[in-house]
């Protein structure tokens, strides 16, 4: 069966950072019903043979009238971020979804631990945004990786969050030098955290494969099955 594709039309654009962008963007036949953490396919009219693929996870979660809220960063040469800086509201795009299986797992019963790597971030937000909607009261832990301080993603939001709500806990880094950089500075947070745990905990891991998988294989090398450890990679 072919996929549903509709149109969307393009409700606002908003620069989070010089290199990222928010669109919202509301589909015109009906309602995407999504779990926090999937992403939708956007039909880009561009590249040797249209349309262009691209997969963008939803930054906020399901709304009452339906908007989707789409995070993305501009690749250098990037055929599809080249064209999505060039939206504007008003405008329309095509897409399909949602799709993906980034999504927590029930039930919720340990702390959560969730590790994002610069629009990594994205989907982590839609999710923590749901939680804490539906009063959610457990442990969780979010570690963020940027290339640089303007690049935290959500940073004020996150830091608010870590004030208001004393469960959760929010350790932003900074790793100029590239992925290798960001993975030792995460595994130096980290192992502390793992090695000294009483109990295991629910890894959520997002970013590049060359932040992901080295990641992951720590936490295999922890205990962790790899079935426990969920994973999101945008490249």
């Amino acid at each position: 069966m072919a996929e549903f594709t509709q149109p969307a039309g393009v409700l606002s654009v908003t620069d989070l950072t010089p290199n990222v962008r928010q669109l919202v963007v509301l589909p015109k036949e009906r309602h995407v019903l999504f779990h926090p953490g999937q992403w939708v396919s956007l039909k880009l009219p561009v590249g040797p043979k249209p349309p262009l693929n691209r997969a963008y996870s939803m930054a906020a979660p399901v709304t009452a009238s339906g908007e989707l809220t789409l995070v993305f960063d501009r690749v250098v040469g990037g055929l599809g971020s080249g064209y999505l800086f060039q939206v504007k509201a008003g405008d329309e795009i095509q897409l399909s979804g949602p799709y993906g299986n980034f999504t927590l797992p029930a039930p919720l019963d340990r702390e959560l631990l969730c590790i994002a790597r610069f629009t990594g971030m994205v989907p982590i937000r839609c999710i923590l945004k749901e939680l804490y909607a539906q009063r959610q009261t457990g442990s969780v832990l979010l570690i963020a990786v940027a290339p640089g301080e303007d690049d935290l993603l959500f940073h004020q939001e996150l830091l608010t969050l870590a004030v208001t709500h004393p469960g959760f806990r929010y350790l932003p880094l900074v790793a100029a030098a590239g992925e290798q950089q960001a993975v030792d500075l995460t595994l130096s947070m980290l192992r502390p955290l793992v090695d000294n745990a009483p109990h295991k905990m629910i890894p959520m891991l997002c970013g590049t494969k060359g932040f992901v998988r080295p990641l992951r294989g720590y936490f295999v090398e922890a205990g962790y099955d790899r079935k426990e450890i969920k994973t999101e990679t945008y490249d």
